[in-house]
């Protein structure tokens, strides 16, 4: 097999400047902080549940009757469990729909604009949710929902916009390795919420909610005012241009003289008119780009299970094995470790093999497996987060591929020549659709999750009737 010589004699990273950088750096860490306030709220669930919980259920929190009588929503832990699983799953389908908004918004408006918008606007949202109502003392399950909805409208302008932004700097070549890297933005992100709530959950929970909406909102000025979107904003030539040139390079430096007339080079330098003058593709010809269904569907299938580690991992430790919430919290941060190296070093191998479906279905393959390891995972602490990182590398590696690299590939096909018009709908569609697979997963983990408490709290009803009837 040879070896691709974008790989050889460091010719990949001879082809990025210093403006490659800060556009890596400044998507990667856009979408990390959007993600941090994601998790923000999974990793405070047990908090959020105690407040929200009477007293009479909850001895966890020693607060005046009063208070719990004016503040509390729900009768018992488990009615207050299943509501924040409803919360998860009207942000998913709230999220899935904004991203085939924001996909075909993406492309026919500033990119930066988009980002910027839905960073700032997004950490307002949960600075009200989180941190607003709590030192108001006002909780209302409608407010909660429709904020959640906004908020999973605004949040989904952040992966096509970043992605498209990625696609019109970085090329074909050793895509498979820079999306990998870059797209453990994400995982990088839940380690980063992680941390930041785990430090100030001592003082209550609006604090992890305020501190993660400050940073997000501050990222969101920084984009707009320090991101550039495609080359062609400073005068440098596009990625297009640079691919033609590179397959004209191979041509023969001596062609003969009776072809000498007939060569003309396939590229151009493009003026600002010309490159204005890209129509974005409509959403019905994005899903008919060749791979855009199947990847989607696929996508679907692995984001419900991705994402029911990821709103449910620090809230199944904390219960199932009886560990503090800020350990349980630090813990889980080990899937996402597995899913920046999976997804990194899964990338480059599909660069090496040049192509991606069996890198793919081979750790997908494994994934099952790894998935049957964790289930029975012991209470110990450092063979828990073993299995766990080890599952995070076949599940979270192959997601982060789907998401950038490979939506990247779909969005710059042949048969629409690489228009960056095109990226950010097809991006959209295909996280778009992973979202509506996970909001549906939501459900079940719901349901799996309060089916215990539920089953408990008949049974201890039950003994209390037949000992009401013996002493009757």
């Amino acid at each position: 097999m040879a070896w691709p010589s974008v790989f050889q004699r460091g010719s990949l990273l001879s082809r990025f400047s210093h403006h490659h950088v800060v556009v890596f750096l400044l998507t990667f860490f856009s979408y990390s902080l959007l993600h941090a306030s994601r998790k923000t709220f999974s990793n405070v669930k047990v908090s959020i549940s105690e407040q929200w919980t009477p007293s009479a259920f909850n001895t966890s929190v020693e607060l005046p009757v009063e208070i719990w009588s004016s503040n509390h929503l729900f009768p018992s832990a488990e009615k207050a469990t299943l509501f924040l699983g409803t919360l998860d799953t009207i942000f998913l389908f709230s999220y899935a729909v904004g991203l085939f908004i924001s996909g075909i918004v993406g492309d026919r408006l500033n990119l930066r604009w988009v980002l910027s918008f839905g960073m700032c606007s997004s950490a307002f949202v949960v600075f009200v949710f989180g941190t607003l109502t709590e030192w108001l003392r006002f909780y209302n399950k409608w407010l909660y929902c429709c904020l959640w909805i906004v908020n999973g409208l605004l949040q989904s302008t952040g992966w096509p916009c970043v992605v498209a932004i990625m696609g019109n700097w970085f090329g074909k070549a050793g895509r498979g390795v820079v999306f990998g890297l870059w797209s453990a933005c994400a995982s990088v992100g839940n380690i980063l919420g992680a941390c930041l709530a785990s430090s100030v959950l001592q003082y209550g929970y609006e604090y992890a909610f305020l501190v993660t909406a400050s940073v997000q909102f501050a990222g969101g000025i920084v984009i707009f005012f320090g991101l550039l979107v495609s080359p062609e904003e400073i005068g440098l030539s596009g990625i297009e241009a640079e691919e033609n040139f590179e397959e004209d390079s191979h041509r023969p430096l001596i062609n003969g003289g009776e072809n000498e007339e007939e060569y003309e080079p396939n590229y151009s330098i493009q003026d600002d008119s010309s490159v204005a003058q890209v129509k974005a593709i409509s959403f019905y010809q994005a899903c008919c780009l060749p791979g855009v269904i199947p990847y989607s569907l696929a996508y679907a299938c692995l984001k419900l299970v991705n994402y029911s580690f990821f709103f449910w991992l620090p809230f199944y430790l904390s219960n199932n094995f009886g560990w503090k919430e800020a350990e349980a919290d630090k813990l889980s941060i080990w899937y996402d470790v597995g899913g920046i190296v999976g997804g990194t070093l899964q990338g480059f191998i599909s660069d090496v093999l040049q192509k991606r479906a069996p890198v793919l279905a081979l750790s997908l393959l494994l994934a099952v497996g790894s998935l049957v390891g964790y289930s029975r995972s012991p209470n110990d602490k450092a063979i828990n987060a073993l299995l766990m990182t080890v599952t995070g590398f076949f599940i979270g590696g192959p997601s982060n591929m789907i998401s950038s690299a490979i939506s990247a590939d779909l969005g710059r096909q042949e048969l629409i020549q690489g228009s960056s018009e095109a990226l950010a709908t097809v991006t959209g569609i295909v996280d778009g659709s992973g979202s509506i697979g996970a909001a549906v997963g939501q459900t079940s983990c719901t349901i799996v999750f309060i089916s215990p408490l539920i089953v408990r709290e008949i049974f201890s009803l039950m003994r209390r009737r037949q000992a009401h009837i013996l002493r009757e």
